[in-house]
């Protein structure tokens, strides 16, 4: 059984997926000026390097996103000052901008319009050969586009896909009409970002409740379903004071996600680090000590490791380049089943994901497709004080959880005693005010000390007048 958790803040969207109670996914969407992976924009060519095969395109913002050059986009003759059409793969970062390309598609969920390949084709996944026949003499495909079926299209009837074909085409209609008569780059189409995904890819016969607290995000995913003959769901709209991730759980659970080691049954352990340019897990046999055969002991943690390896990175919303150090084996048939053991976990997985075979030190590459941010970069930043090697709780993520804690507070205590760690101060103090009311508390008596801490933070009540009394020092807010 599966649940669905929608929840909205000022600044960011975030979707957890919980099946049988656990924890499998969690997709996160900050509200940033900036092109998101998906959205497609009007842009116009700025600069071309022949030397990099590379284009340089406006659309719109302080930067220059990128678009490669191949003879199989049909790119390759562009001019500087052209107008074109593109769409978001992958945001920007640094002084890097987003990379886009002139290969659109407008995904559904029982089929994808495509506007480079105008055939029909089926999604990879999709093994039913009876369906596929009779959907290739049915499917009512538009002669200008290209139509890719999808996984979903087997339950959902033949009608409702040529109905989702023709929705889907008139939006890209639209987009054409507004990429012909708009003077300056723009964003054309969003297609509901992380939301729009989710319902499409996420929703299936087994979701049999989504949580929101947002009227407008029920009255989207209501629409959204009206179509859906094989979605039965109800839809709770979250109304307690709580926060929505709070109320459930969830948010203990993304906390303990920063712990980059992992263990397994076996008794081994993964250990997963980020770098600037890519993800790398390290698989170690740990404490797995009960059988008497090194190459049985190896083969059992390898396995293991594969399969939290997955879990550990659709739950991190993890892309990118992934490279997982297993522990060495000599056996080819040993690392086909470790390998098969990945591509089983993603087997389901509606990110594009590719795993490459072991190299010769016994390595395995995996490339996955970026969507929205990944926890570590929601709830984590880099360290000033030593250069960026080490790692902290963002400020606004433990603003976040200091409001739940006061939120959870028995009996409504005015008084709020906060201690932070040291390494908080300096930006706090710069705006105390704003600290104050995104912890809620412009109704409280706050009093903020800083320490060094090994829990980040610290929220207890002031109950009693000798309390008070003697933190009288430490008082912020309100500053009288």
């Amino acid at each position: 059984m599966r649940e669905v958790f929608i929840d909205r803040q000022k600044s960011i969207l975030r979707i957890a997926i919980k099946d049988n109670n656990k924890l499998k996914q969690c997709l996160i969407q900050e509200k940033v000026k900036k092109p998101l992976p998906g959205e497609i924009y009007k842009g116009i060519v700025k600069n071309i390097i022949p030397a990099i095969k590379c284009a340089f395109i406006d659309i719109g913002y302080n930067k220059n996103c990128y678009m490669y050059l191949d003879n199989k986009f049909k790119n390759t003759n562009i001019k500087k000052g052209e107008e074109v059409l593109v769409q978001v793969l992958k945001e920007g970062f640094g002084k890097k901008g987003a990379k886009v390309t002139n290969a659109i598609s407008i995904p559904g969920r029982y089929a994808v319009l495509t506007f480079l390949d105008r055939r029909l084709s089926f999604s990879k996944k999709l093994q039913d050969k009876d369906f596929k026949r009779y959907a290739a003499k049915n499917i009512k495909k538009p002669n200008d586009v290209g139509v890719i079926i999808r996984t979903n299209a087997v339950i959902a009837g033949i009608d409702n896909i040529n109905n989702e074909i023709e929705n889907i085409y008139k939006v890209y209609k639209e987009i054409f009409k507004n990429f012909k008569y708009s003077l300056k780059p723009k964003l054309l189409f969003d297609n509901g970002g992380i939301l729009g995904k989710a319902l499409r890819d996420i929703l299936n016969e087994e979701t049999y409740i989504v949580h929101t607290n947002n009227i407008d995000d029920a009255e989207y995913i209501k629409k959204f379903i009206s179509d859906k003959e094989e979605i039965g769901l109800d839809i709770d709209v979250h109304t307690d004071n709580r926060d929505l991730f709070e109320c459930y759980g969830i948010e203990k659970e993304i906390v303990a996600l920063r712990n980059n080691k992992v263990p397994l049954k076996c008794g081994g352990y993964i250990v997963i680090d980020k770098t600037e340019a890519m993800y790398t897990i390290d698989v170690n046999s740990g404490k797995n000590v009960k059988n008497n055969s090194i190459k049985k002991t190896v083969f059992i943690t390898n396995m293991q490791a594969a399969e939290e390896i997955v879990k550990q990175i659709k739950l991190r919303n993890l892309g990118g380049i992934i490279v997982i150090d297993f522990i060495d084996m000599k056996d080819e048939e040993e690392k086909k089943d470790v390998l098969s053991k990945l591509e089983q976990g993603f087997i389901d997985d509606k990110n594009k994901t590719v795993i490459y075979p072991f190299t010769e030190l016994n390595l395995v590459q995996i490339a996955r497709k970026n969507l929205g941010k990944s926890i570590d970069d929601y709830i984590e930043e880099k360290c000033i004080c030593c250069k960026g090697r080490g790692k902290l709780l963002r400020l606004d993520y433990i603003e976040f959880l200091i409001k739940n804690d006061i939120f959870k507070i028995k009996d409504n205590a005015k008084d709020i005693y906060i201690i932070l760690d040291d390494y908080y101060k300096i930006p706090i103090q710069k705006n105390i005010d704003s600290f104050i009311e995104n912890i809620n508390a412009l109704d409280k008596n706050v009093y903020l000390n800083f320490e060094k801490l090994d829990e980040v933070f610290k929220v207890e009540p002031l109950i009693f007048k000798n309390q008070i009394k003697k933190l009288e020092k430490y008082k912020v807010y309100p500053n009288i």
